[in-house]
């Protein structure tokens, strides 16, 4: 992918996420030595397409960093989450 850089115009947002999902976003990032804003574009881009943003050894490390934060929610619980 080396020489296919496409120029983007970003905004700031303050988008409201449920802190473990964040954490465990923080912790794939970190891993990948990327932003967080990169990170949720790259993950959006794929799903946009229908195509898993991640292989097997990210899953894996995924796995470890919900368990390591207690996120415990599913794409299931993805439209019935509330606040207290």
């Amino acid at each position: 992918m080396a020489g296919h850089k496409k120029k983007v115009e970003r905004v700031q947002t303050g988008v409201r996420i449920e802190k473990r999902i964040l954490q465990v976003l923080k912790a794939i990032a970190a891993k990948h030595e990327i932003g967080i804003g990169d990170l949720i574009e790259g993950i959006v881009l794929h799903s946009f397409e229908g195509k898993s943003p991640f292989g097997a050894e990210s899953l894996a490390f995924i796995e470890q960093m919900r368990t390591a934060y207690g996120l415990d929610l599913t794409a299931a619980d993805s439209h019935g989450l509330t606040e207290d």
